[in-house]
Parts: C-alpha cells; structure tokens; sequence
C-alpha cells in the first residue's frame, strides 16, 4: 500500500475505534433499541436515493442486515447501556473473527487450518480473561456477555455475506451494499423497541436528546458508516484483502485509548492482558504467512547435434 493509504486505513481504524465513546455519549439520551434503529435510519436517508443498489437479491439484503443490524449493533448497544465499558466494547466485539471462522467452518465447510484453530483458543483464553477481569472489577458480566453474543452476530452476517459474494451477478460495492442494507434494521428494532423499551421512548428521545447525543449519532451514521466502509471497499478493490484487513487490529488500540483519554475508563493489568490475548489470537487466525512463487524450473537446453 502507498503511504497516503497506509494513512487512510489507519484513519478509518482511528475512526472505528473512538466510535464507541460517541456510542456511549448516545446512549445517554437514547434506550439501545431505538438508537440503533435510528442509526440506520440515518444511515440509509437520504443516502438511499444516491447511491446505486448493490447487485443482489432482496433476501441478501435481509440474511446479512438482520445479524448485523439487529443482533450485532442492538445487542452491542444493550451491553454498553447496560455497563458493558466502551474501549473494552470495541476489543470484545473483534472476537467477531474468530466467530466468522468457526461458522464458516461449520456452514459453509470451509476447512480451519491449524493456525485458525491456535488464533481461536488464544482469542478466547482472551475472552476468559476478560471476563473475570470484568467480575473482579465489579462490572456487570451479563453486558459482557451480550456484547460477546453481538459478536457472534457479527461473525453470522460475515458468513451469509461471504455467501453472497458467490450469487452476485456483479461487483458489490461495500458503500452501496451498507447503504441498501441498511433498510432492513429499522423495522424489526422499532418493533422491538416498542416492545421491550415501550411506545413512550420515541417522543421521550425527541424530548430529551441533547445536541452532544445529536452530534454523536451523527459521527456514528456518517462518518463511522458511511464514511468508514465507503473508504474500506474502496481500499479493499485495490489491495489484497488480507492486507487491508490487517488494519481492523488497530480498531480496538484506538477504542482503549479513546476511552481511557475521554471517558477515564481504568485499564488494569489484567484487561490488558485479556485485551492483547484477543488481538494476538485474531491476528494469529487472520493473517496468512506469505508465500513466495514457485521458481519455474529452467527450460531444458535443446541437444545440439552434430552432422
């Protein structure tokens, strides 16, 4: 990759990774469900009219935006609503790899390599660790597990959108494809916000939303959605996707610095650990060691022949 890219990669990661201290600023003024339904409505609207619709079936649309949208980011929300921290938030969820290879493993039968298998059992002797990190420190273990469930959403859409590649007709670009899709989460988390967070939380969050909840929502749209995946396809379309993939491990640095700057969140020694364990194992399953080509064999001298 050229310099001016390396620097957009990582400031996409950058991006990524301090999206959670915007995420838990919203989630002050608005209830998980409703938040995250308006996320995509704002990321859908006015986008929608803008961009080309992505060459696929309507049923791709709903198989890779129902985990996505409802079970990654609503249920990411509740963790965090619910106390889960933010930049431990933004570590956990890269567990979504390790997700991603083992339903693929088990959906799509694609063969795990030893390595994948080693990435996997160092990712989730991480996960372990943080969970008893997150009980000794007093925060609540069931928004740890609601997030790491949000994870394997996320490693669920990966899956069905690794399947769709194979029935495009054409190309799927990834700003197009996030717009589009982003028009099936709405729905289900508004229906799912009148049931559990009730038909009152609509006109209490036009009420009480502050103009720091209205600023995060937009970051969180804009610039961390449409913005970020716009960038990452269009890296990916240039570049190996390992080797752009490679720059989502700085996505949880950025989230642990963001929110210990901003939010003074306290990272212990052992939430360190459990947090470098999770990068090492995912780095470990996900990065491919580079081959060289084969060396042609030289091609035979003709036998010169006397007469």
């Amino acid at each position: 990759m050229s310099s001016r890219h390396v620097l957009l990669a990582t400031l996409v990661a950058a991006c990524w990774g301090f999206n959670f201290v915007p995420i838990h600023w919203a989630l002050e003024d608005l209830p998980p469900l409703l938040m995250a339904a308006l996320r995509f409505v704002l990321a859908a609207v006015p986008a929608v009219f803008l961009v080309r619709r992505p060459p696929v079936p309507a049923r791709w649309l709903a198989l890779v935006g129902l985990p996505l949208g409802v079970g990654q980011f609503g249920l990411l929300f509740i963790g965090m609503r619910m106390g889960m921290p933010a930049g431990l938030a933004s570590v956990v969820l890269q567990v979504q790899a390790v997700f991603t290879a083992l339903f693929a493993g088990l959906l799509l039968r694609e063969r795990l390599t030893a390595r994948q298998v080693a990435g996997m059992a160092v990712a989730f002797g991480g996960v372990a660790l943080l969970g008893v990190a997150q009980a000794e420190g007093g925060s609540p273990v069931g928004a740890f597990l609601v997030c790491l469930v949000g994870a394997a959403s996320w490693g669920l859409a990966n899956v069905a959108m690794r399947r769709m590649n194979h029935h495009a007709t054409g190309q799927v670009d990834a700003l197009g494809f996030m717009v589009w899709m982003s028009l099936v989460p709405p729905l289900p988390l508004l229906a799912l916000s009148l049931i559990f967070e009730g038909p009152g939380a609509i006109p209490a969050a036009v009420r009480d939303l502050s103009p720091t909840g209205a600023a995060s929502m937009a970051f969180i749209a804009y610039v961390s959605t449409l913005f970020g995946f716009g960038v990452w396809g269009w890296l990916m379309r240039r570049y190996e996707a390992s080797t752009v993939a490679m720059y989502s491990l700085l996505v949880p640095p950025f989230g642990l610095l963001s929110a210990a700057l901003i939010l003074d969140e306290r990272v212990t020694p052992a939430r360190l650990a459990g947090a470098g364990l999770i990068i090492a194992g995912v780095a470990a399953g996900s990065v491919r060691p580079r081959t060289r080509p084969p060396v042609p064999a030289p091609e035979p001298r003709p036998v010169e022949t006397t007469r």
